[in-house]
């Protein structure tokens, strides 16, 4: 198959991809975080007193690949559900805020919105406090929801399925995004979740990581060979998730060891990690799947796509929170990797 791509031809996808609309569905929530430092232990108990310093809140969930696609193309949207409360509030100001459009944010009555406040001390995670009602969708939401994806999907060139399992994303509902966002012409991508298996047929591409692979091909967990093309368990789950899919591609993420490409047409394609050192791994799925997405809207070939996914993940785990990454950093990497 094709060999990494070069900083130019990265540098052309780029361009391309500032001019495309991509649109995630999926459960949205608000991440804070709550920095200080640790300079003593409680008397109440044999946990860290934290001196706070600051505080900071960004969209979370599958708004935070919304966040990374707004990095890269001047247009993203969401679509989901947020509660009618502060937290709702604050999360629809910092997608305003940030560019990406909220008319696809339904209102849900009666529930909270989702917060997952992460408390920081010495560029370490000490305690995540999450603040959920993992509630299904009612009918009435889902009938809104698709109405939203009805007005947006005109104007969409992707589709992104990001599930956290959350209660937003069903059978049903799935079901009906992809049909109908393939049958507007989107690129239609899916990032499932472990604990809620869903058919997900149909979609241009589905992006689980080995653990969520496994568990999908029904198969019994085996551990990693050292090169993923010589890891027989491993294929096997590959091409029968691509069966079973029925998907274009299948990019399964190996967490050190890179990511593997599988295309209908019979293709394997390996990338090894890019990551030169790793503080956190917040975030790196949703990046990878936004650029992933957003690089095949704009012409790249799915290799070409995994590895910019790759890439741009790699330098996502080097930074602490639930971060994002420039254009010019997904640059550098490729000009680093080619000049070694």
């Amino acid at each position: 198959m094709e060999q990494v791509p070069s900083a130019e031809r990265v540098q052309e996808i780029m361009e391309a991809m500032a001019g495309r609309r991509v649109l995630v569905a999926g459960d949205l929530m608000l991440d804070e975080f709550i920095w200080g430092k640790v300079s003593r232990i409680s008397p109440e108990a044999p946990v860290p007193v934290v001196a706070v310093d600051r505080e900071t809140s960004y969209p979370g969930g599958a708004a935070n690949v919304a966040r990374n696609l707004r990095q890269f193309a001047r247009h993203a949207a969401v679509l989901g559900l947020a509660g009618d409360d502060r937290p709702g509030e604050r999360l629809r100001e910092l997608l305003a805020a940030g560019g990406i459009e909220t008319d696809g944010v339904i209102t849900r009555a009666g529930a909270p919105t989702i917060v997952k406040t992460r408390i920081i001390a010495r560029m370490q995670q000490v305690v995540r406090v999450d603040r959920e009602l993992a509630d299904p969708v009612r009918p009435a939401e889902r009938e809104s929801l698709l109405a939203a994806l009805d007005a947006m999907l005109p104007r969409a060139d992707g589709v992104i399925l990001e599930d956290y399992g959350k209660g937003l994303l069903d059978a049903e509902l799935a079901a009906e995004i992809i049909r109908r966002s393939r049958a507007a012409g989107c690129v239609v991508a899916v990032d499932p979740n472990a604990g809620n298996p869903l058919p997900w047929k149909g979609a241009t591409v589905v992006k689980p990581n080995r653990h969520e692979a496994f568990a999908a091909a029904g198969r019994t967990w085996s551990e990693p060979a050292a090169h993923p093309l010589e890891d027989a368990p491993l294929l096997a789950v590959g091409e029968t998730l691509l069966a079973e899919w029925d998907a274009d591609q299948l990019l399964i993420t190996l967490s050190e060891l890179g990511m593997l490409l599988f295309t209908r047409e019979g293709g394997r394609y390996h990338t090894p990690t890019r990551a030169r050192e790793v503080f956190d791994v917040s975030g790196a799925g949703d990046t990878a799947i936004a650029l992933h997405t957003l690089a095949l809207c704009a012409g790249a070939s799915p290799v070409e796509a995994s590895e910019i996914a790759n890439h741009a993940s790699g330098v996502v785990v080097g930074k602490l929170g639930t971060a994002t990454l420039a254009p010019a950093e997904l640059l550098e990497s490729f000009e680093k990797h080619h000049a070694i």
